[in-house]
C-alpha cells in the first residue's frame, strides 16, 4: 500500500482512524522521524502485509484454510512415509507438528482477525505465532520453551503454502516516509534495512546496545526499542513521530504536536549539516594532542560513509555480517573479495578486520551452535575454535586481503592467554597454506585482542606480552561485568557505563596497554557517545573507534577538549563511590 503525501494525513478518513497516543521505550538512536507505520514481523520482513476490502475477505479466508489443508495433507504423507525402523522421536516429532497446526490458535483465530482487521492472511498468521512464542518464553520448563521454535517450523510451512497464491502489494511507496514497526528484528534483519531508505523503526523488544540497535545507529535511523505493545497497537499507514532520544513513539499526532516536531527534525538537519564541516578537520585536543577516529563498519559498502565521515581508518570491521541472511557459508574467495573490497576503499588507511563473532543473537544457517545461554556459551572465538575449518577458510581470507593494504587482525572475546596462542596457531597454519600455494600475504600482520570480558581485562598484563594491541568491547565488558542481557529491555536500566567497577575495568586496561606501549582503543558504544568523549581522554585513551554517523559529534568534542583538565576530572570520577557524585562530575566534566 503506497503511502499517502504528509500533507493529507489529516483529511483522510481512512488513515486517521485512532485519537493520539504516547508510546515510551528507550531511546535505540537518536534523531526524529515523521512518517507512517509499516507493520513487520520477526524476521520476516519479506512476508506481505496489507490491508483486504471488504469484498475479499471470505477470498482470504479460503486462502488460507487453502493453505492450512495442503500443510496438514503434507504432515500426515510424511507420517504414513516414516519407515518402522526409523527412531520413534521422527514420528512423535510430525505428530507434534499436526497438533501445533490443528491448534485453533494458529487455525482458526487467524480467520477471525483476518475479518476482524480486514489484514491479508499471511500477516494474521504471523502474529498470532508471535503471541504463541510469546507464551512459549513465558514457560520455566526448558523442554516446553524450545517448543517455541516448532510453532515457528508450522507457520513457515503454511507461509510458504500461502506466499505465490493471492496479491501481494508492492513494497511501500516512498520508503524515506516509511517507519517500519516490528515485535523484534535480530541482527540478520537490521542488515537488510540497508537496502532501503526507511525513516526509522521501532520495537517491541529489545535493549539500547543490542546488535539490533548498535546496527540502527550505524544507519542513523531514529530508533526505539522495548516499547511492548507498539506492534499490537499500531496499525498499518497511521502517522507517527519517532523521537529515538527521549525513546517517545507519538502515534497520529495532532497539528500543534506535528509541527513542534517538524521544527525539531528541521533544527536537527541544521545542526548534522554543520558538523559536516569537521570531515576535513584533523582530530586533536586544544592542547594539540592528536587523537585517531576510526570507524566500525558491517559491510564494505559502508567504507563510503566511513570516508565521508573523515574516519582515519576503520577500528572494526564486524565480519560475522558476511554470514548472514543466507542458506550457506561465503567461500574463502567470497570473504576475501570483500575484504579487499574495504581494504583498497580505505586508501592505505587501516582496516582492522574482526574475526566471526557468530552466538548469542547472530547466527547463521549451517552453524548453529546455540546453548542454552548462547551469550555465555559457544560464541565468537569459542565458537571459531569448535568450528576450525571456517575458522581457518577466514583467516586465509584475511590474510590474502592484507596484501592490498594495512590490514590488522583482531581477535574477539578472549579470556585465557592460552586462547591467544590458539589462535597463532591456526594463523600459522593459515599462512603455511598460503605459502605453499605462493599467495602473498603480510608476513607483518598486526594481531590484536577484545577485552570485552572482565577476566580479560584483568589479565592485561598477560595480554600485552602476545599481542599487538588491544580493542575494548565496552559494550559486552559492561554485560558481563554487570550480568546484564544487553537485548532485554527489562533490565535496561540496570545497564550503566558509569558503574564503578565498569570504570575501573576500563581505565585499567587503558593503562595496562599504554604502560606495555601496545596501542588500545574503545570500538564499543562508549566510544561513539558525546558524553563520555572527555571521560575516557582522560582516562588515557587516544584512539577511537564509533559508527561513522557518530564521529564527526565525537570529533567536534575532541576539538574542543582540555586533556589536563580531563585527565583531573576522570581521575576523581574514578574514586567516586556515589552514583550521584560520578554523574555530577562527568556534568562538570561536559559543560
Amino acid at each position: 500500500m503506497d503511502s499517502p503525501p504528509l500533507d493529507v494525513i489529516r483529511t483522510d478518513p481512512q488513515v486517521a482512524r485512532h485519537a493520539s497516543f504516547t508510546l515510551h521505550g528507550s531511546g535505540a538512536s537518536g534523531g526524529i522521524a515523521i512518517g507512517y507505520a509499516h507493520l513487520v514481523s520477526t524476521a520476516r520482513l519479506e512476508v506481505p502485509q496489507y490491508e483486504i476490502a471488504p469484498d475479499e475477505i471470505d477470498g482470504e479466508i479460503e486462502r488460507f484454510d487453502s493453505a492450512v489443508t495442503q500443510v496438514r495433507g503434507e504432515l500426515v504423507g510424511l507420517r504414513a512415509s516414516v519407515p518402522a525402523s526409523a527412531p520413534a522421536e521422527m514420528g512423535a516429532f510430525l505428530d507434534l507438528h499436526r497438533m501445533i497446526l490443528d491448534d485453533s490458535m494458529l487455525s482458526e483465530t487467524p480467520r477471525e482477525l483476518i475479518r476482524e482487521r480486514r489484514c491479508n492472511a499471511e500477516l494474521a498468521l504471523v502474529q498470532q505465532m508471535e503471541m504463541l512464542v510469546a507464551r512459549f518464553e513465558e514457560i520455566e520448563d526448558p523442554y516446553l520453551r524450545e517448543r517455541k521454535a516448532d510453532v515457528r517450523q508450522v507457520v513457515e510451512r503454511v507461509l510458504k503454502a500461502m506466499l505465490g497464491t493471492g496479491h501481494a502489494p508492492p513494497a511501500p511507496a516512498h520508503e524515506e516516509n516509511v517507519v517500519v514497526v516490528a515485535h523484534d528484528f535480530s541482527p540478520a534483519d537490521m542488515i537488510l534495512f540497508k537496502q532501503h531508505q526507511f525513516a526509522g523503526f521501532v520495537t517491541d523488544l529489545g535493549g539500547v546496545t543490542s546488535h539490533t540497535a548498535i546496527v540502527a545507529r550505524s544507519l542513523g535511523l531514529p530508533a526505539i526499542v522495548g516499547l511492548h505493545h507498539a506492534r499490537q497497537m499500531v496499525r498499518e499507514n497511521e502517522l507517527v513521530i519517532v523521537d529515538g532520544a527521549e525513546g517517545v513513539l507519538i502515534v497520529n499526532p495532532d497539528e500543534r504536536v506535528l509541527g513542534e516536531y517538524r521544527l525539531k527534525q528541521s533544527a536537527l538537519q541544521i545542526e548534522r549539516q554543520k558538523l559536516k564541516r569537521l570531515a576535513s578537520t584533523p582530530a586533536s585536543t586544544l592542547d594539540g594532542t592528536p587523537i585517531e577516529l576510526q570507524a566500525n563498519i558491517e559491510l564494505p559498502d559502508d567504507v563510503e560513509s566511513a570516508l565521508e565521515s573523515g574516519a582515519s581508518g576503520v577500528g572494526l570491521f564486524r565480519t560475522e555480517f558476511l554470514f548472514l541472511n543466507r542458506d550457506d557459508l561465503p567461500s574463502e574467495d567470497e570473504q576475501f573479495e570483500a575484504y579487499r573490497a574495504a581494504v583498497e576503499a580505505m586508501r592505505d588507511q587501516p582496516v582492522t578486520i574482526r574475526t566471526l563473532d557468530l552466538g548469542a543473537d547472530k547466527t547463521v544457517n549451517g552453524a548453529d551452535r546455540g546453548g542454552p545461554n548462547p551469550a555465555l556459551g559457544l560464541r565468537a572465538i569459542r565458537f571459531c575454535f569448535a568450528e576450525p575449518q571456517m575458522f581457518l577458510t577466514q583467516l586465509r581470507a584475511i590474510l590474502r586481503a592484507s596484501a592490498y593494504g594495512r590490514v590488522r587482525l583482531l581477535v574477539p572475546m578472549l579470556a585465557h592467554a592460552h586462547e591467544i596462542d590458539l589462535v597463532f596457531q591456526y594463523l600459522q597454519q593459515a599462512r603455511d597454506t598460503l605459502e605453499a600455494m605462493n599467495v602473498p600475504y603480510d608476513r607483518a600482520l598486526e594481531v590484536g585482542g577484545m577485552v570485552e570480558v572482565p577476566a580479560a581485562a584483568l589479565a592485561v598484563p598477560l595480554f600485552v606480552k602476545r599481542l599487538d594491541f588491544l580493542s575494548i568491547g565496552t559494550n559486552d565488558l559492561i554485560q558481563y561485568t554487570l550480568a546484564i542481557d544487553r537485548t532485554d529491555d527489562m533490565v535496561a536500566h540496570l545497564y550503566d557505563p558509569l558503574h564503578p567497577a565498569v570504570l575501573q575495568l576500563v581505565a585499567g586496561t587503558i593503562r595496562s596497554a599504554v604502560k606495555a606501549g601496545k596501542p588500545v582503543a574503545v570500538c564499543g558504544e562508549m566510544a561513539g557517545e558525546v558524553a563520555y568523549t572527555r571521560l575516557l581522554l582522560g582516562f588515557g585513551l587516544r584512539q577511537f573507534s564509533m559508527h561513522p554517523m557518530q564521529l564527526l559529534a565525537v570529533k567536534q568534542q575532541v576539538l574542543r577538549s582540555d586533556l589536563t583538565e580531563a585527565e583531573a576530572l576522570a581521575s576523581r570520577i574514578l574514586r567516586a563511590d556515589d552514583p550521584e557524585k560520578t554523574r555530577q562530575l562527568l556534568g562538570r566534566l561536559n559543560a
